[in-house]
């Protein structure tokens, strides 16, 4: 993408509540017309702090946060032109659903001919035009939801923030919402920013993702390529299911490395960051990279052996769980039909080989 669609830049943005803990450290980030980018990460790790200052109701301890030309750091939220939606969804509750959708619209002094246009294509475009005049109470959690999308995008901001906004729903609803809303972002081609601490529901709905970690962004990138090529050993482990190696390197060789587990054994794989001889290091391979070697035999790449633990079901594939000498258990996926399962038997032997561009190896800090 082009400089020239940069609709939100934050610049060597900080944070702190008091005085000493940074909770947002040293933040750089370009933010594109158009996209949805999710801010990702564990609880405490900046995320949200971030969507905060970006709305108005923080403001940073230094750095710039700029919206399409305008510096924010002193701007009121209701000056912002930005759409939020809450968890809670914050939906006033003697109101009813079209006044509710309308308040943004009445604060900013619209016609009242305009309103009722407004409201009801917001309402429309959430499929919920039938319940406009009832109240909050009186829907599920998943209409107020909509209510809530509906209220953030009927003045048309040039930006729509959401923090969490379907964790209050259950599992099939919550994702039923995650297409719908991957959906409506992809017909209105609005600037979605995104908070979760889901990996699975930023991975399904998002063009690019910011990992954070630390009040820090550990890699910014396309899904595909925050999965399939993790920056270091935090994302590699947070996003998506993943196995960890423990060793020492033993030799370089360009861009790739030799592992050499506890028990001896040797593993190469992509060098991530360049680490050094004799520099401690954990290896990162996807459960699906992973095979069951025929009758123990290795078709070139890497081998592992250990010993099969149990059987997890997933519907369309199984997780055979497998122990490894002196290593954490490991998961392998496994389809349905595969004949190793018809003899599988815990405490059996197992040998495991994967290709060297598959396994990623990040040394760690001294």
């Amino acid at each position: 993408m082009k400089t020239s669609d940069v609709i939100v830049s934050f610049r060597g943005v900080r944070k702190t509540y008091d005085g000493e803990t940074q909770v947002v450290k040293q933040l750089d980030l370009d933010i594109y017309q158009g996209e949805f980018l999710t801010l990702l990460g564990p609880s405490g790790s900046g995320k949200t702090t971030c969507l905060m200052m970006l709305a108005g109701f923080e403001f940073p301890t230094g750095g710039e946060i700029w919206l399409d030309g305008t510096l924010l750091n002193k701007v009121p939220p209701h000056k912002r032109d930005i759409g939020m939606v809450f968890q809670n969804y914050a939906l006033f509750p003697h109101l009813t659903v079209e006044q509710n959708i309308a308040y943004p619209l009445t604060v900013r002094k619209l016609a009242a001919k305009e309103r009722i246009e407004r409201v009801q294509h917001a309402l429309e475009m959430v499929q919920m035009a039938r319940f406009g005049k009832r109240y909050p109470a009186q829907l599920s959690g998943g209409q107020q939801q909509r209510i809530a999308l509906a209220r953030a995008l009927v003045f048309e901001p040039k930006l729509v923030l959401m923090d969490e906004p379907l964790g209050a729903l259950d599992k099939q609803l919550r994702e039923h919402m995650q297409y719908e809303l991957k959906s409506l972002h992809e017909k209105l081609g609005l600037t979605f920013v995104y908070v979760t601490h889901d990996q699975g529901e930023a991975l399904t709905m998002s063009d690019r993702v910011a990992v954070f970690d630390n009040g820090i962004v550990q890699q910014l990138d396309t899904v595909d390529r925050l999965y399939e090529s993790p920056g270091n050993a935090f994302v590699a482990n947070f996003i998506g299911d993943s196995n960890q190696l423990r060793g020492t390197i033993a030799s370089v060789d360009g861009e790739f490395c030799e592992l050499q587990l506890l028990d001896g054994t040797r593993l190469r794989g992509c060098n991530i960051g360049g680490a050094q001889v004799g520099a401690a290091a954990v290896a990162s391979i996807r459960p699906e990279r992973m095979k069951l070697a025929v009758n123990g035999t290795r078709n070139g790449g890497n081998a592992l052996t250990g010993e099969a633990r149990g059987l997890i079901y997933f519907g369309d594939h199984v997780r055979m769980r497998c122990g490894l000498r002196e290593q954490n258990e490991c998961f392998v996926k496994v389809p349905l039909g595969t004949a190793a399962l018809d003899t599988f038997a815990p405490g059996a032997p197992v040998a495991l080989e994967f290709a060297p561009e598959h396994l990623r190896v990040f040394g760690l800090a001294a």
